[in-house]
């Protein structure tokens, strides 16, 4: 076995790039600590595109979208944008160390109430023969939303993810009743970081106090080595969400 043995990856949902109860726009600090994290590959929920309310109402605001702004140097990114206002659009984002060989965003939205995507990408990394397949989602609130979004993220993976190819699967699942790892082990052979290397999915929300386990990183085809909550200071402070890390090996 040639190339890279081991990734470190991150999840995180980061609320848009505002502090809990959106008090502070907090997004300089956010790329300025998943700068330190050194991740090779990041799964961002609730990332802005575009808010021009925003961009007029914050002096700071980035001229480029927030997928773009958070990629450190020479790194590569893909954005999904899954809801659209009248100000702009926000969904979710993969920034990679590597080159992104091919990527698609797919509206997995259950009503209209909610709009909801499922961010498909394909990663070269270096050595690999095969790629790396991250898929990057942000599921309903509803439990009856989350059943169907479930079963589509299952056919994705089914059709467009080979068996023998390794996968990554994180995001916020907003799954507190714990049953979307019950649906991926039986239909996809997934298992959960966090599970795997303590016992338990990750207590991730909200930051200050965690105690719903909603953010999740899924895997095949990969081993895990080590798990990291960031909580305390000052990831307390940024997001509504604790930012998940993992080490994956080959």
């Amino acid at each position: 076995m040639s190339g890279q043995q081991s990734l470190r990856v991150v999840t995180y949902n980061i609320h848009k790039g505002f502090s809990q109860f959106n008090q502070r726009l907090v997004l300089h600090d956010i790329r300025d600590h998943l700068a330190k994290l050194g991740a090779d590959v990041a799964f961002l929920q609730e990332v802005v595109g575009e808010d021009r309310a925003h961009a007029r109402r914050h002096g700071s605001w980035p001229t480029v979208g927030q997928h773009a702004y958070l990629c450190h140097e020479d790194s590569h990114h893909a954005y999904g944008m899954n809801a659209v206002h009248q100000e702009g659009h926000h969904g979710n984002a993969i920034v990679s160390r590597f080159p992104i060989s091919g990527w698609e965003n797919l509206d997995i939205s259950h009503h209209k109430f909610e709009s909801r995507g499922l961010l498909h990408t394909e990663i070269a990394v270096p050595g690999w023969t095969e790629k790396l397949h991250c898929i990057n989602v942000h599921l309903g609130l509803f439990a009856r939303s989350r059943r169907f979004q479930l079963e589509w993220l299952c056919d994705r993976i089914h059709d467009a993810v080979p068996d023998g190819e390794p996968l990554i699967v994180a995001g916020d699942f907003n799954d507190w009743q714990r049953k979307a790892s019950q649906v991926l082990g039986r239909e996809l052979k997934l298992f959960e970081a966090f599970e795997h290397a303590e016992g338990a999915h990750a207590r991730s929300f909200p930051a200050r106090l965690p105690l719903l386990q909603l953010d999740r990183i899924y895997v095949r085809g990969l081993g895990v080595s080590a798990v990291q909550k960031l909580v305390g200071s000052p990831w307390a402070k940024l997001s509504d969400h604790v930012a998940l890390a993992a080490t994956l090996t080959r």
